[in-house]
């Protein structure tokens, strides 16, 4: 017999398409719903569903609603009415209570949450119950794993650089892009240094590392951008998110790729 352990797309792999990323900040009410029925469906009753989001919400429960449709009906109200990022925080709050519970699953809530935002183009993920902005594919796999190739490399500081600029750009409920752009660009700053053993600037750096042309005199214009973007940023002139991410991803890359290099000539 399946369980909800073992539906029909789990076990045949079927997927609806990911949608572009056109949501961040901002939970239509597919999502709304969505996180409310993942609750439900990880038998958290009506009642300890409204608990965890009047907390959120820090509102009182209706005490005339008593009865298990009424406080479904004032769970569903209070959703659909809460700020987009408490919307959220309930989800966070439902994965950290889920986990209190003998016969549930974190990781199913999580994976239910996950394939909801890909469907619906939101750019939040959930990883270990925590909300982090979700980039492009590249994004994911130019920072999903180069803090872990930094500290493998001899690169500590430069990998608390990145995660520091993966937490500002994840910041809710406005993410903060030029403090993303800055740690980006220190920690590629820091593995110049390790690798170049110099304590130059990036812009210094750069020349000594011989890299191939035009990726010399790309670094070079990354470096005028996030100068320019993150440092001496003029009135009215934030970054938008995408510019962040693309800087967040080429730091990122870049980092990994020079580190490689470095340890393979000296094999």
């Amino acid at each position: 017999m399946n369980t909800p352990e073992s539906s029909f797309s789990d076990r045949f792999g079927y997927r609806a398409p990911e949608s572009e990323i056109t949501v961040r900040e901002d939970a239509p009410p597919p999502i709304r719903d969505g996180i409310m029925m993942a609750g439900y469906g990880a038998d958290l009753g009506p009642n300890r569903m409204r608990d965890i989001l009047c907390q959120v919400l820090l509102r009182r429960p209706d005490p005339s609603n008593w009865s298990d449709s009424n406080v479904e009906r004032e769970v569903a109200i209070l959703i659909d009415e809460a700020p987009w990022y408490r919307v959220y925080d309930f989800a966070e709050h439902l994965y950290g209570e889920i986990g209190t519970r003998k016969y549930t699953s974190q990781a199913r809530f999580e994976m239910q949450l996950n394939q909801l935002f890909r469907e619906h183009g939101v750019g939040w993920e959930m990883k270990q119950g925590c909300l982090v902005a979700r980039g492009s594919e590249a994004f994911a796999l130019a920072t999903g794993h180069a803090t872990q190739v930094m500290q493998q490399h001899g690169a500590p500081t430069a990998a608390t650089e990145i995660h520091e600029a993966l937490k500002d750009i994840s910041r809710r409920p406005i993410a903060d892009v030029t403090g993303a752009i800055q740690h980006a660009m220190a920690a590629l700053e820091c593995v110049m240094r390790e690798v170049s053993g110099t304590n130059e600037t990036l812009g210094q750096a750069v020349k000594r590392l011989n890299l191939p042309p035009p990726l010399d005199q790309a670094v070079t214009k990354l470096w005028g951008f996030s100068s320019e973007q993150g440092r001496h940023i003029l009135e009215g002139g934030a970054p938008r998110f995408e510019e962040a991410e693309l800087v967040v991803t080429t730091a990122s890359a870049l980092s990994v790729y020079l580190l490689r290099q470095r340890d393979a000539l000296n094999e």
